[in-house]
């Protein structure tokens, strides 16, 4: 796949491979666990709305039951609705620790993580498989990188694995079929203006508009366990049409919680370069930023996503400056995610106080493999 300028593939022009590879997320920068998160998402619409076999299991290690999360009232109602599609095991204890403060009882969680992710990669019953947090483990020395590394290499070649977590082994980035490091930015505006709630997801790599629909899946989460007045918009740029995978998830969800989650696609099903952009893409563009605009002044959503809104700003689809006005006079309660590549940042940037730039270290798409449904769109 060639990569030229800030044009969106659509899901429609898309062939998709049948081969799985290894996904590796790792960086300082927030994102990682969200963009396995986006992946669980897509996998589960897949398998609603296909004849398509797609099984995903979240294991998520240093995350004890003990403690709850924002994304388990979303995965038990998806469970709810389509116990056939996921499954979900935590294990160790949720708080932080470093080496020195190892117990027996983080040992013999770890053994008890690894065994089930040995056995669900061995199972053939996955399409997907998510090693959250895999990434630390392997740094604290609670799992072997040898091992590890051995049974991924030997995994049934149709499966995904992703891994996510700080201080990924060279081993394991080895291997990797995908490599995206979340470097974070710090932007001394927002924090010197008390500016919160605004989250940017940028870079090349892959992950930003994954990490977005994890986000999202979290605060749907939210809205249905923790707090009933946590509304989330998901509004789309540059991708309209049909074929993408997380919006039979999405509409899952709003069929039992009509009240919980909206969303929204603009643009037309085409590729839209720099250059080449026809009146129907602005008219699509300032459609998307009206709805966005009203959401975020409504003060009725709690999270909004803004997906592929900086490549519309960088094309000059949208003026940047209405943007930052409304970002400025957003609820202080409602929280905005921003993700997309773009050649010039926007003045909105400065806004942010969480700015992950996604770095591709590797992507199988530069190899010439194509992309997969149900896990990159």
């Amino acid at each position: 796949m060639t990569r030229n300028g800030i044009g969106i593939r659509t899901a429609q022009l898309r062939t998709h491979r049948v081969v799985g590879q290894i996904h590796v997320y790792d960086g300082a920068g927030k994102g990682k666990s969200q963009a396995a998160l986006g992946v669980v998402l897509r996998s589960i619409g897949l398998g609603i709305n296909s004849n398509i076999a797609t099984r995903v299991l979240l294991l998520q290690f240093l995350k004890g039951s003990e403690r709850a999360y924002d994304e388990d009232g979303a995965i038990e109602a998806l469970q709810r609705g389509f116990p056939h599609l996921i499954d979900q095991v935590r294990t160790g204890r949720a708080e932080f620790f470093n080496k020195e403060q190892i117990t027996r009882f983080d040992r013999q969680e770890a053994i008890r993580g690894w065994d089930v992710a040995k056995g669900a990669i061995a199972s053939g019953l996955y399409s997907v498989v998510v090693l959250d947090e895999l990434n630390p483990m392997l740094d604290l020395g609670l799992l072997e990188v040898e091992e590890v590394v051995k049974v991924l290499k030997s995994k049934p070649e149709e499966l995904e694995i992703i891994a996510t977590g700080r201080a990924a082994p060279p081993q394991l980035l080895d291997i990797a079929d995908l490599h995206s490091e979340m470097k974070p930015h710090y932007h001394p505006t927002a924090a010197a203006q008390g500016i919160t709630g605004i989250e940017i997801y940028t870079g090349a790599g892959k992950g930003k508009s994954t990490s977005a629909l994890g986000k999202a899946l979290q605060a749907i989460g939210k809205g249905i366990s923790q707090d009933k007045s946590h509304r989330v918009l998901i509004m789309q740029w540059l991708k309209g049409g049909t074929g993408y995978t997380e919006d039979a998830a999405i509409a899952a969800l709003r069929q039992s919680y009509p009240d919980l989650v909206d969303h929204q696609r603009c643009g037309q099903d085409a590729i839209v370069w720099r250059g080449q952009q026809k009146e129907l893409d602005y008219v699509e563009a300032e459609r998307g930023w009206e709805i966005a605009r009203a959401a975020i002044a409504s003060g009725l959503y709690k999270t909004i996503i803004l997906d592929e809104l900086n490549p519309t700003v960088d094309l000059e689809l949208l003026d940047p400056q209405p943007i930052v006005q409304s970002l400025l006079r957003k609820p202080r309660d409602t929280q905005i995610v921003i993700t997309g590549r773009c050649h010039n940042p926007p003045a909105y940037f400065d806004l942010a106080g969480v700015h992950s730039e996604v770095f591709c270290h590797k992507h199988y798409a530069d190899t010439g493999v194509e992309l997969k449904r149900g896990v990159d769109f």
